[in-house]
């Protein structure tokens, strides 16, 4: 049975839907001002997996999982400003680019990507709510503030105290909210920002109640997991609790999910220090299957350290799993040693851990090799188990050859390594084996590796 770590209880426990036949999920997504970096490669692969499990164990057809776009906020309009463009222009494209970035490292879409400006109904209707329950008051600045003195169990999520909160906060100049901690519901509208009428004025929403408003919008005010970065657990993720609760009297999600952050050559993340890469930058030098085999060696809640070096270990690795699946024809469904799949399930059951998944697709690739000779029927049938059990992690989807002979727009042309092959084997049948020799040492320092066989040359870049 799936367990899976509550940040909120801060207990592993089984995962058990409300409905079944209705599991939702919803992950705080990108907000739409730039192009995407590692560590949303991470959050988008670690909930990609989840909702990947979650279809196996109950049918894709009950599962709901919804993924937000943040596509009004600070950022975005300064951006905006600083391209001379529209905001729609400027969030649709970085959207587009989004799911080409998402697509291209085998992210599935969502069921729901609401965006932030498409429900601002459901946004003002809840503040609303808030501010007719008492949860939320109008300054005299326009602006409208939710009171967190009210809501007794704030800080629940990330285990603060509000006293010790308020000991360190401050009031900025421009704001006018009663208490330090108090944060914004909707904003009173600046000249040449854009705006919405509201009760409260002109304006736009703040953050935290986008996030409140589209999740209970797309899967109602009682569902299974709420997910995202561990950068968000606060303020946002306390935050979406004291309002949706407040606002709707109900409890919100059930299990919270937060993935670790992603470190580069152990130091954070940082334009400043050089060090920040977005996905495409990553993919310039790295096959996008590399980059998510990567992302899934460490615990979704552990902290990654991205490095050249790890992701040539997670190339060398996926290296190895294709050349088991090359040459045999898996046989899927076919009747296997069950102990693999069941050591896989177990691995996952166990809060997602896909290092330990992985290191089953190893002992599967280990016994294709042992057998396929000897034993080609049952090699077929554990090649099957292993592009079975490898697409629930989004990985082994393609042919083999695919993978081991893609990746290089330098060099050498699949058509010229041919030629050099054909030459290789006249050569050889001539009796050349200097020639033959010299061909495999050209190739190789082009980074193409030869692998002679009974069957024939088959070859791999490196």
């Amino acid at each position: 049975m799936l367990e899976i770590y509550n940040s909120l209880t801060r207990t592993q426990s089984p995962f058990v839907p409300i409905d079944p036949h209705n599991v939702r999920v919803y992950v705080c997504g990108m907000t739409v001002y730039d192009f995407c970096h590692i560590g949303h490669a991470r959050v988008l692969v670690a909930f990609d997996v989840l909702y990947r499990y979650l279809c196996h164990l109950y049918g894709p057809k009950h599962v709901s999982y919804v993924r937000n776009i943040t596509d009004i906020d600070d950022k975005i309009i300064a951006r905006a400003n600083e391209n001379k463009e529209s905001i729609d222009a400027l969030t649709g494209r970085f959207i587009e680019a989004m799911n080409e970035d998402a697509d291209a490292i085998g992210v599935l879409r969502p069921n729901e990507e609401p965006r932030a400006t498409v429900h601002m109904a459901e946004i003002i209707a809840m503040i609303q709510a808030l501010v007719d329950k008492g949860y939320a008051y109008a300054a005299n600045n326009g602006d409208v503030y939710y009171d967190v003195s009210k809501f007794a169990e704030y800080g629940r999520l990330s285990g603060r105290q509000l006293e010790d909160l308020r000991a360190g906060a401050r009031v900025e100049i421009d704001e006018a909210k009663d208490d330090p901690l108090d944060f914004v519901l909707w904003k009173s509208a600046k000249p040449g920002e854009p705006q919405w009428d509201s009760p409260w004025g002109p304006g736009r929403p703040g953050w935290h109640i986008e996030c409140s408003a589209m999740s209970t919008h797309c899967l109602g005010t009682h569902f299974d997991i709420h997910g995202g970065g561990m950068d968000l657990q606060f303020p946002h993720h306390e935050n979406e609790i004291a309002q949706s609760c407040a606002a709707t009297g109900d409890r919100f999600a059930n299990v919270w999910m937060h993935n670790g952050f992603v470190r580069v050559d152990d130091e954070k993340m940082s334009k400043s220090l050089g060090n920040f890469f977005t996905i495409r930058d990553v993919l310039k030098q790295y096959d996008p299957e590399v980059l998510r085999y990567f992302i899934l060696t460490s615990h979704y809640r552990s902290p990654l350290n991205y490095s050249d070096q790890h992701l040539d270990n997670a190339k060398s690795a996926l290296t190895t799993l294709y050349t088991a699946l090359r040459g045999v024809e898996p046989k899927p469904g076919a009747p296997v040693d069950n102990s693999y799949r069941t050591r896989f399930m177990a691995a996952m059951d166990n809060d997602l851990a896909t290092p330990e998944a992985q290191a089953v697709l190893f002992d599967l690739a280990h016994e294709i090799n042992r057998v396929r000779t000897s034993a080609p029927d049952k090699a077929a049938e554990l090649a099957g188990e292993l592009v079975s059990l490898g697409s629930l992690l989004g990985l082994l989807t393609r042919k083999p050859d695919e993978f081991l002979q893609g990746g290089s727009t330098e060099g050498l042309s699949a058509q010229d390594i041919e030629r050099l092959i054909e030459e290789r084997k006249a050569a050889r049948a001539a009796r050349n084996f200097q020639r033959a020799d010299d061909i495999r040492k050209e190739l190789l320092e082009q980074g193409v590796v030869l692998e002679d066989s009974a069957g024939g040359t088959t070859w791999r870049r490196t």
